[in-house]
């Protein structure tokens, strides 16, 4: 005979996985309205149910397709996708969209263009696009990181706003706390360490750090690091 202790954990346990299921199905049910409210939204079946606590502000002509087995976190309002008239975003296979230490922000203005290849990992992280941000097959954004590709405002009535794409090679790891401004290519395996501020290009394989970032060093094959 089981003692009373063990027939109690053992019916707040049941008791929890059965709510756990319930709640993954309500999400389930939610995750098929959403395209109806916003024409341009593609959520695999396969990704995350978490995405259904996601906030979504999709504009008339936007598009986002979330890509098959994306992750995230059942944190609500903590993963904001934000497109604009004739913004694209995609979100490739595998993805991981980390919110446990911070807010995730997908932000595409009008016409503009974010593409995360397929295991990128956004960690509580910030990306703006007016023209276009790709981050290759695993590459990693750290916390409080931040990628922008324009300007965001005109420096002055002769100084208009600018903007240029910005790409992140695949397996390339963003650390935390970094600014990547517009025009910026980081190779692939290269690392950029923690409160940099990446202005220019860094080559693949290498390591680069400060403000303005340097390269300091060289990065091996990066493909099996996690």
């Amino acid at each position: 005979m089981q003692a009373p202790d063990a027939v109690y954990d053992w019916g707040v346990r049941s008791l929890l996985i059965l709510w756990m299921r319930v709640v993954a199905w309500r999400d389930r049910i939610w995750l098929r309205v959403l395209p109806r409210l916003y024409p341009g939204l593609e959520i695999d079946p396969s990704a995350a149910s978490a995405l259904a606590v996601a906030r979504f502000v999709i504009a008339p002509g936007a598009r986002l397709r979330i890509g098959p087995g994306v992750v995230t976190e059942r944190n609500p309002r903590m993963l904001h996708f934000e497109l604009g008239p004739g913004a694209d975003v995609e979100i490739g296979p595998g993805a991981w969209l980390r919110t446990e230490l911070g807010a995730v922000h997908v932000v595409a203005f009008a016409g503009g263009r974010i593409r995360l290849g397929p295991g990128a990992f956004l960690n509580g992280c910030h990306l703006s696009a007016k023209n276009s941000v790709t981050l290759g097959e695993r590459a990693q954004i750290g916390p409080g990181s931040r990628v922008f590709d324009s300007d965001q405002h005109d420096f002055d009535d002769a100084r208009l706003e600018e903007n240029a794409p910005v790409e992140i090679g695949a397996f390339a790891w963003v650390a935390s706390d970094v600014t990547v401004l517009k025009g910026v290519t980081i190779g692939a395996h290269s690392i950029v360490g923690s409160r940099a501020l990446v202005t220019r290009d860094v080559p693949p394989h290498r390591l680069a750090f400060g403000s303005p970032a340097q390269v300091h060093g060289e990065v091996g094959d990066r493909s099996r690091a996690r």
